[in-house]
């Protein structure tokens, strides 16, 4: 007999209810099926703006590039070179004479006028060398007296001689013997006279070293340096022996050495200001005098001399003293400025495109008077090309745009240096520029940490911001 089959369960409305409130927080939010949707969808949402910001997106420049700003300021064009200060006038005092060294009146630092007595030089054997020289003239004006007493008494025979040949009372060789005799005595005469005449002259050199047994000062100034000692026999015979040097410290003279690669920026007359090791940034101003023509060589290094002269009143400089020398090639004051690093320069204006945009931008250029370097000397005088003959430099830079692009745009540069550039036309007051790709955070902080890193560090012993010449140009 078959038995019926169960009936289906089916849990009514109140058994649901009661089943899910029963069951934990947790397993509700796992199995809600909306709640899954909903996150479903925001990271679909995610994923989309990503991968569109991926390929599509554009970033941020600044990420990119590090980037100057232009400013206004001042910039010199500097040449430097390393110098050596030195008096402009000076002697160097020797001894004319040989001898032992008697007397030393003066030591170093001591100040002297022309005429002031320096130094003596034992004269004894001067003095007896000058006696016996007026000895022996004393002899010869002797015998030049005798010589024309004998040269009377021919004269007198000669006549006598003559009268009687006249009478026919005499020889004509007895004449004739006569005439020899006065000739003869008259050359004697006229010898003893040049004996005299030479015997004088050497009295007056015996008289001179005599003199000069006592040394005088030559000139005004101090004693810089005494190189012998009392007491010391000099020895005159192959060399002038040097006792001291007199210099004069109120003018001092800066003899700099310029290396052949900087020397064409030089013009006589140009400015040029110096520091000394412990003045504690203290400059000294003057004019280029003259660069000499002739070079020194060492090692194969061409050095040329460069020679300005400063006051020195106060005596603060002195002798031997090492400069550090800036020669001021050009300058610009309240400028427009962008840093070197920013120029991708090309070449000098020239071409017919560069001079219609020179000629369309002349009357909002500023500061070009300023750029040229001023001198009382000109470049045609001098031999030397001034920045205003160079004529000025074509370069392109990237300029950020105020929709946040890159451009490139050409400028027109002026005065530069190793650190900056001055901008005569193509950018303005503000415009930012590309210097260079931004590195990432981790190398950024290792080349920071290197030694010489930064593109805005002026070289060793320059003033800041004005880094000078031998690859500004």
């Amino acid at each position: 007999m078959a038995l019926p089959a169960p009936a289906l369960f089916r849990p009514t409305a109140a058994m649901t209810v009661t089943s899910s409130v029963s069951r934990p927080l947790w397993c509700r939010i796992l199995f809600n099926r909306t709640l899954w949707s909903v996150i479903a969808l925001l990271a679909m949402v995610a994923g989309s703006w990503w991968a569109w910001r991926t390929h599509y997106g554009r970033t941020d420049l600044r990420d990119q590039y590090q980037f100057a700003t232009v400013q206004r300021g001042d910039i010199q064009d500097l040449v430097t070179a390393t110098g050596t200060v030195q008096p402009l006038d000076y002697v160097d005092v020797g001894a004319q004479v040989s001898g032992q060294l008697k007397k030393l009146r003066v030591e170093v630092g001591s100040v002297v006028q022309a005429g002031d007595l320096l130094a003596e030089i034992d004269p004894t054997v001067l003095t007896a060398t000058v006696d016996a020289r007026r000895a022996g003239l004393r002899t010869q004006r002797a015998t030049l007296a005798e010589r024309e007493s004998q040269l009377v008494l021919a004269q007198l025979l000669l006549t006598r001689q003559q009268n009687l040949m006249k009478d026919d009372a005499t020889t004509t060789e007895a004449l004739q013997q006569a005439e020899a005799n006065a000739r003869a005595a008259k050359a004697q005469v006229d010898a003893t006279r040049a004996s005299i005449e030479q015997t004088e002259s050497t009295l007056r050199a015996d008289e001179a070293n005599l003199n000069y047994a006592r040394i005088y000062a030559p000139m005004a100034g101090t004693v810089v340096s005494v190189t012998a000692r009392q007491g010391q026999t000099l020895n005159a015979n192959q060399q002038a022996p040097t006792i001291l040097r007199i210099a004069n410290l109120s003018t001092m003279t800066v003899q700099t050495q310029v290396s052949e690669a900087d020397v064409s920026k030089l013009r006589q007359g140009m400015e040029v200001y110096f520091t000394t090791l412990g003045s504690q940034g203290k400059r000294w101003y003057g004019a280029l005098r003259k660069v000499e023509p002739t070079p020194t060589v060492t090692n194969n290094v061409v050095l040329y001399n460069a020679l300005f002269d400063v006051p020195n009143a106060n005596q603060s400089l002195m002798t031997n003293m090492t400069a550090q020398v800036f020669f001021v090639a050009a300058t610009a004051k309240d400028t427009l400025l962008i840093p070197a690093a920013a120029l991708n320069i090309g070449t000098r204006s020239g071409d017919a495109a560069w001079r219609r945009e020179r000629s369309a931008s002349e009357p909002q250029r500023e500061g070009r008077a300023a750029s040229a370097p001023s001198g009382p000397a000109s470049a045609s005088t001098s031999g030397f090309a001034t920045e205003a003959q160079r004529g000025p430099r074509r370069a392109t830079v990237r300029r950020l745009t105020s929709t946040g692009a890159l451009e490139d745009r050409s400028v027109e540069l002026g005065v530069s240096n190793r650190v900056q550039a001055q901008v005569l036309s193509g950018l303005a007051e503000g415009d930012q520029v590309v210097t260079g790709i931004k590195l990432p955070a981790t190398q950024r902080g290792s080349s920071q940490s290197q030694p010489g890193g930064g593109l805005q560090q002026s070289p060793g012993g320059m003033p800041p911001g004005m880094a000078g010449g031998s690859h500004g140009r």
